[in-house]
């Protein structure tokens, strides 16, 4: 019986590889197209080179942007006694090499990792055929496939797997680790460090070592994210004109998202926005509500834009034409002159204790609803370090000092206990030789200022 025939077939490669080269010369010759290709080679677009050329912001030296970053690393990994860092994390494989691959998915699957010897080679172990993803970057040495042993690909051979995986990276100490069989891990399951000690790898803390290296910025990371903010801040102004009564939440806080992604930005960490009597007590993520002339908006922003960086700014803005009530202008000011009294406190050689002890904080009757922090880090994300009200300090809380370089965003929210409505801001600082530079310069709503 003759097999019945559907369509047309034609072949899938309408040449022969002799005739075209080796099936080797032909990987190569698409992994180049596809490098090519890349996002990070391609750049962000004519709109967002068109505003940072318009803010007078230059182009970052990538190049030794990533060399910085490198040199970092390999310094606390030496400080420290590691033979090398073994990074799942996509923030800190992006901070070590400049690469990125599906960022959102991979942090919740381990499907990507990376190797940065202390003395020896950075190799990235991506997912399938993305060896393309980092031919950019100038900094990773060698990629390999990933060996993933998470559940959904490994089910119950995980053991399996895990001695695979263990015994490539095992394999690497041995060669570059000079005799040290100590490394550096951000994120592990337990079977991966059980496998490990048993082939005598001893692991340690991987986030101290890059929240360190990320801590002090250098020139060419600091032009990246005035940009990133840029980027952010223009999409926030999209969003302001946006803001109309009958727009519910979630369509108010697409613009944001829509404007990041046009300028080549790269996601949002979360859903903070939120109107009216939502505003209070804060973290409310965005809902279908739909908002009211007269209520507040008050958003942060969370937004990991162009080059990685993170642009974390909070606004509160008044919908609609009328004029605020008495309550929301007092909230707002109380905000406003919180941020710039914290603000000014910030300057090289201040100890985090200090800085805390010497802050303003909400009155009496807006206390109880604060806001968890006063000053965080920020870089390619929130970083360390995270400094509480001087009335949350524990034994626990690290103290340390603010050194030129860092960039820490300084946080308020005001909200009278069983109030209707609160106020959020937040501004981008940087520490510099002699003081401050504030980064992020989006107005506040002059309507609510009075």
């Amino acid at each position: 019986m003759e097999t019945q025939r559907f369509g047309r077939h034609r072949k899938i490669m309408p040449f022969e590889p002799e005739a075209a080269g080796s099936v080797e010369a032909l990987r190569e010759a698409s992994r180049q197209k596809a490098a090519s290709l890349n996002q990070h080679v391609l750049g962000y677009g004519a709109q967002a080179e068109a505003e940072w050329q318009a803010a007078g912001i230059a182009a970052p030296d990538l190049a030794a942007m990533r060399k910085y970053r490198l040199d970092r690393i390999r310094s606390e990994l030496k400080r420290r006694g590691y033979a090398g860092a073994l990074l799942y994390d996509p923030v800190n494989i992006r901070y070590a090499t400049d690469s990125t691959n599906m960022q959102l998915w991979v942090a919740h699957n381990p499907t990507r990792h990376c190797f940065v010897a202390a003395e020896g080679p950075v190799v990235l172990f991506d997912y399938f055929s993305c060896e393309h993803l980092s031919d950019h970057s100038g900094v990773v040495d060698e990629v390999r496939p990933s060996v993933s042993w998470m559940y959904l690909y490994s089910g119950e051979l995980t053991p399996l797997k895990v001695r695979r995986w263990a015994a490539g990276i095992a394999d690497l100490v041995a060669q570059h680790g000079g005799g040290n069989r100590r490394i550096a891990v951000d994120h592990i399951n337990p079977e991966g460090a059980e496998e490990l000690a048993r082939l005598g790898v001893s692991i340690g803390n991987g986030e101290a070592v890059m929240e360190s290296a990320r801590l002090i910025k250098s020139p060419d990371e600091i032009l990246a994210m005035r940009r990133s903010i840029v980027a952010c801040e223009a999409a926030m102004g999209e969003m302001e004109r946006a803001l109309e009564p009958g727009i519910s939440e979630n369509e108010l806080w697409a613009e944001l998202h829509r404007g990041n992604i046009a300028r080549g930005g790269e996601w949002i960490e979360t859903r903070l926005l939120s109107s009216g009597p939502r505003t209070n007590p804060w973290f409310q993520e965005c809902s279908s509500r739909v908002v009211e002339a007269g209520d507040l908006v008050a958003f942060d922003t969370d937004l990991i834009g162009p080059y990685g960086f993170c642009a974390d700014l909070s606004r509160t803005w008044l919908c609609g034409d009328g004029k605020p009530s008495n309550e929301q202008r007092d909230l707002f000011r109380i905000a406003a002159d919180q941020i710039a009294h914290n603000t000014e406190l910030m300057r090289p050689g201040i100890s985090f204790r200090e800085l805390v002890e010497r802050a303003a904080v909400p009155p009496g009757d807006c206390f109880p609803t604060r806001y968890g922090v006063l000053y965080h880090g920020v870089g390619l994300a929130d970083e360390y370090p995270t400094l509480p009200h001087a009335s949350d300090w524990t034994e626990d809380t690290p103290d340390g000092v603010l050194e030129a370089g860092m960039v820490l965003c300084v946080e308020s929210y005001i909200g009278r206990l069983g109030g209707r409505e609160g106020v959020k801001i937040e501004e981008q600082i940087l520490i510099t030789e002699t003081g401050n530079q504030q980064l992020s310069s989006y107005p506040l709503d002059e309507r609510l200022l009075g």
